[in-house]
Formats: structure tokens, sequence, C-alpha cells
């Protein structure tokens, strides 16, 4: 079943079930109401009589003239003996007067049915000297009342019926109206699944708010998906390029070993070390583009507590070691902890303190320090620098400020994707100022507790 089937099903169920009551709630009221008013009348009359009868010392209980001027039609007035003997009496309807009297001693009130008509009776009881002689009672028929009310449940019949109707062709405009920008959704999807081709869902200017944040919600989606495919586009043609030029070496001296390796030991030499060389490039590469497609995963970090000035402290020993370069560490007395994978920030870090190693001869500094509820780290070297209008492009895939410089140092181009790719993941921030000539300073930032942790 269709939402808009739904909702004008719902609608109309719930608006015939509120109707319902309202007209049950309207037809006992005006019942109740009427029904009150009547019982008045019979009542203002009864009393007229027994007022006429104690203002005349009950002389004239049998007197005609009693009751005939408060007669009216479809009803009977009469005096009721103390042994349920009528006296006196007025009016025509044999059905009224066949309805046997009761003598009680107090007003009495009732009603009921004759021939599908509802009739009410009404009795006041006679004292003389504090002694019960007899009753007073009225009985009417509710014949116009009655018709009355029979031409209110048709008005309210086909009040209801038609608001009813209303209610359906409304709900069902007004749905067609709420959920086409849904079905224009439905449409786009069926569209670009056919097509493949991303298409956006054009805004109207009636939609609601709601559906106005749906379809802007939904147009995002398409434009971050169209980014991520152009972004895999790239990469792809990126990943064939870069691996193309080593592949194209490591055939070019493959051929040359074919040709004359075997009997020149030093072309021989030269075609082995190039290949061994490339291949070490195709390795790095390999393992940086699977880092990255692991990246994607969402079980790629193992989150947990660790200081993270020991681990820059450890970091910058193994390389100044094995480099044999000085990096200086600045961190605040005590421990400096922070929340996240502390491998993947070791990685990060060495990606930043290498490429400085790479890039400068001076001494390297690496400070930490704590600002509010975040952890700063600051990578600074004082080497050669980045050009201003290369900083915004330093962490795509495959970009190299210098591809001479880059041939040299051995990189692949995705070091600082990968270490990007890292501070996204800690919800940290990265930025990067540089002045050529002077060196480079790498600021990274990290909120010392993961909100996911």
């Amino acid at each position: 079943m269709t939402l808009r089937s739904r909702y004008t099903l719902f609608t109309v169920f719930w608006l015939i079930l509120i109707l319902l009551l309202y007209n049950i709630f309207v037809y006992f009221l005006v019942i109740r109401v009427t029904t009150r008013s009547e019982m008045q009348l019979l009542a203002s009359k009864t009393d007229l009589v027994v007022e006429s009868l104690h203002k005349n010392q009950m002389t004239n209980l049998t007197d005609p003239k009693l009751l005939s001027d408060l007669y009216n039609a479809n009803e009977i007035i009469r005096v009721v003996a103390k042994d349920s003997e009528v006296i006196n009496s007025v009016g025509y309807d044999k059905e009224l007067m066949s309805i046997t009297p009761v003598v009680s001693n107090v007003t009495r009130s009732d009603t009921v049915s004759i021939s599908r008509q509802r009739v009410l009776i009404y009795s006041e009881p006679i004292y003389q000297n504090n002694v019960l002689i007899g009753v007073v009672e009225g009985v009417r028929r509710l014949t116009v009342l009655d018709s009355y009310l029979q031409i209110l449940i048709g008005a309210l019949s086909v009040t209801s019926v038609g608001a009813v109707v209303f209610a359906i062709f409304g709900t069902y405009w007004f749905t067609s109206r709420l959920t086409g920008p849904i079905s224009q959704m439905v449409q786009t999807m069926r569209e670009i699944d056919r097509s493949g081709v991303l298409h956006k869902v054009k805004m109207g200017n009636e939609e609601s708010v709601e559906l106005a944040q749906l379809i802007r919600a939904f147009n995002q989606m398409i434009d971050r998906i169209d980014r991520n495919i152009e972004r895999q586009k790239q990469f792809v043609a990126d990943a064939s390029h870069e691996l193309k030029t080593p592949l194209t070496v490591i055939g070019s001296y493959a051929d040359m070993l074919k040709r004359w390796g075997r009997d020149n030991e030093a072309v021989r030499d030269e075609a082995v070390e190039a290949i061994a060389q490339e291949t070490e490039r195709l390795k790095r590469m390999t393992r940086s583009m699977l880092m990255l497609a692991e990246a994607e995963q969402d079980d790629w970090l193992h989150k947990s507590r660790f200081d993270v000035a020991q681990v820059v402290q450890e970091l910058a020993s193994v390389l100044g070691t094995t480099f044999q370069r000085e990096i200086r560490v600045h961190h605040p007395s005590g421990s400096a902890v922070m929340v996240g994978d502390k491998d993947k920030i070791r990685q990060l870090l060495q990606i930043l303190i290498d490429n400085a190693i790479k890039y400068s001869k001076e001494p390297i500094d690496v400070r930490v320090r704590f600002v509010r509820s975040m952890v700063k780290i600051e990578v600074t070297d004082y080497g050669i620098g980045i050009p201003e209008s290369e900083i915004p492009y330093l962490f795509e895939r495959f970009y190299r400020v210098d591809e001479a410089r880059h041939r040299s140092t051995g990189g692949s181009g995705l070091g600082l994707s990968i270490a990007k790719k890292i501070v996204d993941l800690h919800e940290g921030t990265v930025e990067v100022f540089s002045k050529q000539g002077n060196g480079t300073t790498i600021v990274l930032q990290f909120p010392r507790q993961l909100n996911s942790f």
C-alpha cells in the first residue's frame, strides 16, 4: 500500500470516528434538551392544576373547565383519584388515555414508547390536609420533536457523508502534493540506476520545510557520491600513471638485460639496481594504496588511551638515530593523554617527520601542548619550504610539489593523503604554514576525548 493511500485511509478513518462521536453527542444532547423542555411544559400545566385545586379548596376536582384551558393537541391531562380512578380528563387520544395511571405520593416523570413514538408522562400528587387524595397527570406525545430529530439525523448524515467525501478528495490531493517530491526522488533513483548517470532532484517553492530538507539532503548525497566517484576515477587514473612509470623502467631494463646484459657486466649491474629500486617503489606505492583502501573501513581505528608525548619522544629517538638527525621534542611536564589509535598517530607523525627529514638539513622541532580540550602537535623543519600556491593541494593523492624532488626522495605521493585520513578519522584538523627558504610547520589538533569512544 502506498504512502498516499495509507495517509488517506488514516485521515478518513479518524474523520469518520470523530464525526460519529460528534453526531452521537449532538443527537443525545438535542434529545436531552428538548425532552427536558417538554417535561418542564407538562410540569407547568400540572402545577397550574394543583394550584387551582388548592385555591378552590378541592371543590372543582371534576369541573371540566379545570383542564380545558390547558389542553393541547397530542396530549391528555387528567385528575386521578387515590384509587386510580380517572375523575377528570381532557384529550381525545385513545392510546394516551389507555395508559394506566399511577398514583404516587411524589412527583413522577417517565418516558415510554407507543407506536414507535416517545411519550412523556408527568404526575404531581394532590394533598388535602396533608392527606394524599390523588394526582394530576399529564401525558404528551413527542410527535413534532421526533420529526425534528429525524430531520436532524438526516442533516447530520448528509453533512457527515459530504465531509468524508471532501476529506477523501482533499486528502488525496494534499498527499499527492506531499508525496510528489518523494515520487520524483524515486523516479530520479530509477533513472540513475538505469543510466548510471547521477541526477539531482529539482526543488520547487511549494514543498514543506521537511520535504525541502529531504530534497536538500538527497542532493547533497548525490553531490558527495559524485565527488567520490570523481575521486575514484582520478585515483585510478593517477595510480595507473604512477604505476606506468616504474613498470616502464623495469620493462626497459629487462629488455636491456636480454640484449646486452649477458655480456656486459656494467649494463647488468645497472639494470639489476634500477629494477630493484623500481620494485621497491612499487611495493611502497602498493602498501600505501592498500592502506588508503583500508582506511575507508569502519573498524580501521583501534582506539585506546595513550600518552601522545611519549609516542612522539620514542619516534623522535628512533628516527633521529636512523637518519642521524637532531629531532627536538618539546612537551609539557607530566603525561599528555589523549584517546585514539596509538599506532595510527605514530604512523601520522612518522610521515610528517620523515618529510621534514627529506626536505631539510637543520634540526627538526616537534612540540606537544594542550589548548583547552585539544591536543596540539606542531612539526617544524627549517628546510626549503613549500610555495604558498601549492599548500591547498598537499594532501591530494599522488600530488607532488616538485616531480624531480619526488623522484630523488623516492616518495609515492600518498603519504600526506594517508596522514590527512588519519587526522580526519580522529576528528582532528591539520594546517600548513610554510615559506620558501624558511621551512614548514604542520599543526595538528585532536580532541582529547573522541565523541565516538
